[in-house]
């Protein structure tokens, strides 16, 4: 069997995919990589890799062997809008390197993750479609939604395997937020656990998608592993567990952290959050590959609590 590569392994999502993926394939057969001179899982094999550098990305794959790569790198919502050409160039030449290589390479699948980012303003509000109006307004979404196109051109063109999921707002314990719209809710979970107060950079009653950690990383290997002939869904697939506003979350801590008390100062991320959906449609995915959340909300922010009074939590800058 060839190795699985695991691109933006250090951030939030690669963190956990790349545990998952060791237990479903084991240590040897997962590869990490990212910026960073040094991963997070000692006992996995390790590149610094800059996906914008092609040569190099070729080389990792050539000398570890790869079958499979799951791209993760990444400039996300925030960050991207302060850095627009940074993040555009992650973005849109880290996708294109990845899908160059593995065709060259002749790998056998590519997972690449989209978001609700690719949606914007024209996009229904509520129970955003698969397919239907995307006008994303950040240069994040607009990489997400060229990116959507690139995977399709390739897939279509060359009849590659590639496979991909909008993610709504994820929420995790194991690993630094990346600079997304949506980190509010880790910020307000780390500073409850941290018995800090909390200000939000959203306003109270600013509606999103969301998702933990565990279910987004389960729907990427459930999807990666589903048959390719049940996959009637071209391109990136919309994801959903439970939508919910910052005031909705802190209500629920409230209940378990009775102390816990909450402000509200919306910065320039409320724009952002505001041509996003408040829902989406995922009935794709449920029936094409057997789709559900395992996660209430409710369960999530007790697991979360859990988990981080095992640690030193800190509030995160998002």
């Amino acid at each position: 069997m060839k190795k699985i590569l695991v691109i933006g392994a250090n951030g939030q999502i690669g963190t956990e995919l790349a545990t998952a993926l060791v237990k479903l394939h084991g240590a040897k057969q997962v590869v990490t990589s990212d910026i960073q001179p040094a991963g997070k899982h000692p006992e996995l094999s390790y590149e610094t890799l800059d996906v914008t550098d092609a040569k190099h990305l070729a080389e990792v794959v050539r000398q570890h062997d790869i079958g499979e790569i799951y791209h993760l790198a990444a400039a996300l919502s925030a960050k991207g809008e302060e850095h627009p050409e940074w993040a555009w160039n992650l973005n849109m030449t880290g996708l294109l390197n990845v899908l160059e290589v593995a065709r060259q390479a002749k790998l056998s699948k590519v997972f690449w993750p989209s978001s609700i980012a690719a949606f914007g303003p024209s996009t229904p509000r509520d129970n955003a479609p698969q397919i239907g109006p995307m006008d994303p307004k950040t240069v994040y979404g607009i990489s997400k939604l060229a990116g959507e196109h690139w995977c399709t051109w390739y897939a279509e063109k060359y009849g590659m395997d590639i496979r991909s999921l909008r993610y709504p707002g994820l929420i995790s314990y194991s690993a630094e937020p990346g600079g997304g719209t949506t980190d509010y809710a880790i910020q307000a979970l780390f500073s409850a656990a941290a018995g800090s107060d909390f200000t939000s950079f959203l306003d109270a009653d600013s509606t999103l998608p969301m998702m933990y950690m565990p279910d987004a990383v389960r729907a990427t290997i459930e999807l990666m592993g589903a048959p390719k002939e049940n996959l009637k869904t071209p391109g990136s697939y919309n994801l959903a567990a439970w939508s919910f506003s910052p005031s909705e979350l802190v209500a629920i801590i409230k209940q378990r952290c009775a102390s816990f008390q909450a402000a509200y100062k919306p910065d320039f991320r409320q724009g952002i959050a505001d041509a996003w959906p408040r829902s989406i449609d995922d009935s794709s995915a449920r029936q094409d590959w057997a789709w559900a959340p395992a996660y209430s909300l409710a369960e999530m922010v007790d697991d979360m609590l859990m988990h981080l009074a095992t640690r030193n939590p800190v509030t995160q800058a998002a």
